[in-house]
């Protein structure tokens, strides 16, 4: 079953790495096509963020420990797609 998506709650310190860094390295993940990196927040020692990934099929392992050698943590899956397409999620209203 290959991944397509995930979105990944992802915490930095301040300066390292840099987000440019920080998306090469993802970047360059087999199976990864596109990533998109958004600051959720930021305190006194650390910045939040959303990692967004695309691609055909993803090395969710490998995508983990690439973000982990960088000195980020990654904290949760909050998002993940998997199969033959990309299917965006349907909000149920209640």
């Amino acid at each position: 079953m290959p991944v397509r998506r995930l979105v990944l709650d992802v915490d930095k310190t301040i300066d390292e790495p840099d987000l440019i860094h920080l998306a090469s390295v993802i970047e360059s993940v087999s199976g990864v096509k596109a990533v998109n990196i958004a600051v959720t927040e930021i305190d006194i020692e650390t910045v939040g963020t959303n990692v967004t990934v695309e691609g055909d099929d993803i090395d969710v392992g490998a995508l983990t420990e690439a973000i982990q050698h960088t000195g980020a943590v990654v904290h949760s899956i909050d998002e993940i797609v998997a199969g033959a397409y990309l299917l965006d999620n349907k909000p149920r209203s209640r």
